[in-house]
């Protein structure tokens, strides 16, 4: 990174203001939201000043930021969106090799290779039997893992596409990181568990099914999300205490010698005093910084890798974002109704089942950042602390997990920032470049490509590449009671329950409930209502009753039947009388009989029971639960 191109102005012809202002709007960031350790950032004082021989303060400006910028996607609107069946977990952009891998919570994996314009799909892999609970590409993207709940990580060949290795683990994992440099002989994967303390390191080929090293003490409760710096090596581990630790994958194990010698001078105590746990660590391209997520604090932290010290801090917490929409100072005035939705999506991501999705990323000079917020994807000039970009601000769904490929240079090693500056034709033509950014969304089965095209077709844009699920109403008619389902499992915040559906009593209900099961609807939606001796109800998105509508986009009938609400575990539709049935339903905990041919009857509980129980009496305040009780996502078996 250039700080200071005073020694190259006198050679190139173009004007250093060319490049070092900013590429299009930027916005400071309000002092609320944003913290620093340099203050050179701020801007000049409003009213009168006493007279003073001292100069005036400067913006700080980044040395050809129009030149970064310009390497990131130019449109703020996705060109593209792709399909999995079930919600997206994490993406990734494998360095060096460019292929972007997708995964998805039903333990899909799938394989799209970076062409000259877009991506290609190349191989898919029913991986995992449960959720995908962490991935990881190593340091020269020839290696990718992922870790199940299944208690199993799969080892795959980038370049092959193809399945390598499976290690069996004794517990579920938690997080999973390569920590070995390019070019490595043996490459190293560094595991932790639920539950454990400890960080296991095996041989990253998957050729031994015992761990080659142990890390026993390192920590003291379990290890939340690693990251590994190439340029130190060293790796960078994090438990839910809020506690950081640096240690090198190799000898004793122990923190490098080239980074801060004692705890007590750096800032890693910081997720300790904010009693919040970072879910996820970035390290910069560079190797001299990394970034952070925490929750319960929601805030984004900048380090330097070598002194572990506090450069920035970006508040993203729902009461910083409700102050801010309060007093106009946000980058967007949202209007009362828009603001309320989009803050409601805000509160669902505090589900834990969520959190370890969002993520952080730098660009590839590393002064920039971006993460995802209820504005869209907020682009930052670390250097400036301003945001220069927003991606998606008008997109209808909120980004989580991000992913950035900006290309690479025909001839690498041979452009410098300042050739790249000028005006040579050849040079451009050489270094033209095809930047992507993906992200998904809270909720959603589509991951969104974000790119150079600025003319997109809203109608075009979102591509349904997953096989239609009927050809023509003879296979839907024939299709019908396989596609619909005859069992689900609601996995919940206290844990799942099993649910027998009945698609010939019921079939709209049926039909109703698996779609949006399967599209992701229910997913992270509260049991809004609780009555002790009667019921428990969910399945509306809003979360106080009065949301959701049904796949059709309107309110659809009843269906009774012989079936009766004459024993407990019974599932049936809420409604708001007769014929307006949406999205809500609820399962009774007693015999119900004056809820027949009031209430359609779709299933009824089988397993799980005891969880129904404990739903039941969790305390609650005016039938309102005290405490947050969500669907984490629903299976249709």
């Amino acid at each position: 990174m250039i700080r200071d191109g005073s020694s190259e102005s006198s050679t190139r012809k173009r004007s250093r203001t060319d490049f070092e202002g900013s590429a299009g709007t930027s916005f400071a960031l309000n002092d609320g939201q944003a913290n620093g350790s340099d203050d050179n950032s701020s801007e000049d004082d409003i009213g009168p000043a006493l007279p003073s021989s001292a100069p005036k303060k400067k913006r700080r400006k980044l040395p050809y930021e129009k030149l970064y910028i310009n390497a990131l996607p130019s449109s703020q609107r996705y060109s593209k969106s792709l399909m999995h069946k079930d919600q997206l977990s994490f993406l990734t952009i494998t360095p060096y090799t460019d292929f972007l891998i997708t995964s998805s919570i039903d333990g899909v994996v799938k394989f799209w290779k970076k062409v000259a314009v877009g991506i290609e799909a190349v191989k898919e892999f029913k991986a995992h039997l449960g959720e995908i609970k962490s991935v990881s590409v190593s340091q020269d993207g020839r290696s990718y893992a992922t870790a199940g709940a299944d208690k199993t990580i799969k080892i795959f060949d980038v370049i092959t596409f193809d399945l390598l290795a499976i290690i069996q683990l004794e517990a579920v994992p938690r997080s999973i990181c390569y920590v070995h440099r390019r070019g490595a002989s043996i490459p190293l994967l560094a595991v932790s568990e639920d539950g454990g303390h400890a960080i296991s390191i095996y041989d990253g080929r998957g050729e031994t099914q015992t761990p080659i090293h142990t890390i026993p003490s390192l920590h003291r409760s379990t290890v939340t999300a690693m990251a590994y710096n190439n340029e130190h090596d060293c790796a960078i581990s994090v438990d839910e205490s809020g506690m950081v630790e640096y240690w090198s994958p190799g000898g004793a194990y122990e923190k490098p010698n080239s980074v801060w010698e004692y705890k007590s001078s750096t800032d890693l105590f910081a997720f300790k005093k904010a009693k919040s746990t970072p879910t996820s660590v970035v390290i910069a391209p560079n190797g001299a910084s990394f970034a952070t997520f925490s929750f319960p604090d929601r805030q984004v932290r900048i380090f330097d890798f070598t002194s572990a010290k506090l450069l920035r801090s970006y508040d993203e917490s729902i009461a910083t974002i409700t102050d801010m929409q309060q007093a106009g100072t946000s980058l967007q005035k949202l209007d009362d109704v828009e603001f309320g939705r989009r803050l409601a999506v805000e509160r669902e991501i505090e589900n834990p089942a969520l959190q370890n999705k969002i993520n952080v990323i730098f660009d590839e000079s590393s002064n920039f950042i971006m993460y995802g917020s209820i504005m869209g994807v907020k682009v930052i000039n670390t250097f400036t602390n301003r945001v220069v970009k927003v991606f998606g601000k008008d997109e209808p769904f909120r980004p989580l997990n991000l992913a950035l490929y900006q290309g690479q240079p025909q001839k690498k090693g041979v452009v410098t920032v300042s050739m790249a500056a000028s005006a040579n034709p050849l040079l451009q033509e050489a270094e033209e470049r095809d930047p992507m950014l993906v992200t998904t969304g809270s909720g959603k089965v589509r991951f969104y490509i974000f790119t150079n095209e600025e003319e997109v077709s809203r109608s075009t844009r979102d591509v349904q590449n997953e096989k239609p699920k009927h050809l023509n109403a003879r296979h839907q008619l024939e299709a019908k009671p396989t596609e619909s389902g005859s069992a689900a499992i609601i996995h919940t915040t206290y844990g799942d329950i099993h649910i027998r559906l009945f698609p010939e009593a019921a079939p709209k209900a049926v039909e109703n409930f698996v779609t949006h099961s399967r599209n992701g609807y229910y997913n992270a939606t509260k049991f809004h209502r609780i009555i002790k001796k009667f019921m428990i109800q969910c399945g509306d998105p809003l979360g106080d009753g009065t949301g959701g509508e049904s796949i059709w986009g309107k309110e659809f009938a009843d269906e009774f039947s012989t079936l009766k609400h004459d024993k407990p575990y019974t599932v049936s539709m809420a409604n708001a009388g007769p014929n307006t049935n949406g999205s809500q339903f609820f399962i009774t905990t007693e015999k119900t009989p004056w809820l027949d041919n009031k209430h359609t009857i779709f299933g009824r509980a089988v397993q799980g029971l005891d969880v129904v129980h404990r739903i039941e009496n969790t305390k609650t305040f005016k039938e309102k639960p005290e405490e947050d009780i969500k669907i984490v996502n629903i299976d249709i078996v």
